[in-house]
């Protein structure tokens, strides 16, 4: 151990987290139909899966762009070899577009201002080490995203200070919580450089409200720091309201020549929307060309291979097939999610009310033995082991209030999903009579107790009356 560095055995990465220990039970214990009916069904995982048939169709109807071929003839020789870490210029264009269209093409990218990552992830954390130095701070509202803690800390020494949100109104942002947050990272001496933001956000499943992105935009100017917008969900947007891109409201509000316009930059990827997390294919899109000069040469430590830029330059670059699976995608998303939260609902359980993402925001309060975060995980241990499910408790996103969980509700089947729901239901009609019991029961004690105290005292009385005489 001595041989290694202070990065290597320090215990800052966040592994230890619920959300990444739900993962690891799951592992042990994974639900199949056939193999393992009785095993943990994966609901902590936000993976889109519901659309792989559309993919699937694509590349069979298009065996060329499978095959690395162009024009029919062979260009593998082309795409192993060395290319420079700026990207295909024909995928920058497609993604570029693609990033547009799910916009409603509302707003445009320019190709040039893009910088290719592998994944989100990498594009997080490249955009920490552009614009923090270690022990700065960004802001971020909770409930958020338990994976911030490892892609913007861990190796780039940033630190993050919580906006609380609350229950209370949907767990908006407000402009109390922010001017709050900004004072107690000022308390800790951190300095603040920005605030980070996700829209959709994971794991509320809800988008930002064009006041909220305004909100967030005077505020920073005032400020003078910067915004991150991870947008990675901002195709699967599938009720109103519907998805509010910051750059559509910088755009509305004329802050494009002011210095606002280069302190804001756009996270995505195609992990969510087209459901090609192993793809790994992240961007940041900046206003800055500092900033896209700096995170394009930090991009050489995590790029997107040649062959997987092509394949999807020809996809993305077919505008009747990316119409047709934005709409179809979001379909079957709202489908689901219907499901999610008429199975809950039937087993006495309510979400917050959601128009996007992968997820519920489920609220289990109600099953907790007491109001703290120790109730919170041991729910969250019965629902793993003895239910058999893998949901995300709240206090691993940061949320401050106990009884909030994430359910993720389309890695999954419908079979499958339905068997979740099952389960759920079976647990709460077994709990409610034991909650009542336990709460019987605690008041029995708590008379006992009165009770022995009122024959203890009367003894006592007693007694002494007996040696005054």
């Amino acid at each position: 151990m001595k041989l290694l560095s202070e990065k290597a055995t320090c215990n800052s990465h966040g592994q230890d987290s619920s959300y990444f220990l739900g993962w690891q039970e799951y592992e042990k214990n994974p639900y199949d139909e056939i193999q393992n009916p009785k095993g943990i069904i994966q609901m902590g995982l936000a993976e889109n899966q519901l659309s792989f048939d559309l993919l699937e169709s694509w590349l069979a109807q298009n065996p060329d762009a499978a095959g690395f071929k162009r024009n029919g003839e062979s260009i593998f020789r082309e795409l192993a070899l060395f290319q420079d870490y700026h990207g295909l210029p024909a995928f920058k264009n497609a993604m570029t577009k693609f990033m547009s269209e799910i916009r409603g093409n509302k707003v445009s990218f320019d190709s040039n201002k893009l910088v290719l990552t592998a994944g989100a992830t990498s594009a997080n954390e490249t955009l920490m080490f552009c614009l923090a130095n270690q022990g700065d701070a960004f802001l971020l509202p909770t409930p958020y995203y338990p994976g911030f803690d490892r892609d913007l800390k861990w190796r780039t020494g940033a630190e993050i200070v919580p906006i609380h949100c609350s229950s209370s109104n949907g767990f908006r942002i407000t402009e109390s919580a922010l001017e709050e947050a900004y004072l107690d990272a000022k308390k800790r001496n951190l300095k603040v450089k920005g605030v980070l933001v996700t829209n959709p956000s994971n794991p509320l499943g809800t988008t930002l409200t064009r006041n909220e992105v305004e909100l967030l935009l005077t505020f920073i100017d005032e400020k003078g720091i910067h915004l991150i917008s991870d947008e990675i969900y901002s195709g699967t947007v599938f009720n109103s309201p519907g998805f509010v891109s910051v750059m559509e409201v910088l755009i509305e509000k004329n802050y494009m020549k002011t210095e606002v316009w280069e302190r804001v930059h756009i996270v995505y990827s195609l992990s969510k929307d087209l459901g090609l997390p192993g793809f790994r294919i992240g961007a940041i899109y900046s206003n800055d060309e500092m900033v896209v000069s700096a995170a394009t040469k930090m991009s050489s430590f995590g790029l997107v291979s040649s062959q997987t830029q092509y394949l999807l330059s020809c996809m993305l670059s077919d505008k009747k097939f990316t119409k047709k699976y934005i709409s179809e995608n979001q379909k079957r998303l709202k489908k689901r999610h219907a499901m999610l939260v008429k199975g809950l609902k039937n087993a006495g359980i309510n979400c917050l009310e959601s128009n996007a993402g992968l997820f519920c925001w489920v609220d289990m309060r109600h099953l907790l033995s007491s109001n703290n975060f120790d109730a919170e995980m041991d729910l969250w241990k019965k629902i793993v082991y003895d239910v058999g499910l893998n949901i995300s408790p709240g206090s691993s996103c940061h949320c401050t209030e106990p009884g909030w969980f994430r359910a993720c509700f389309a890695n999954m089947s419908e079979d499958t999903l339905n068997l979740a729901m099952r389960r759920m239901k079976d647990f709460v009609e077994s709990t409610a009579p034991n909650a009542i019991n336990h709460q019987n029961q605690q008041q029995s004690n708590a008379n006992s107790k009165k009770k022995s105290f009122s024959k203890w005292v009367f003894r006592l009385s007693f007694n002494d009356r007996q040696r005054e005489r």
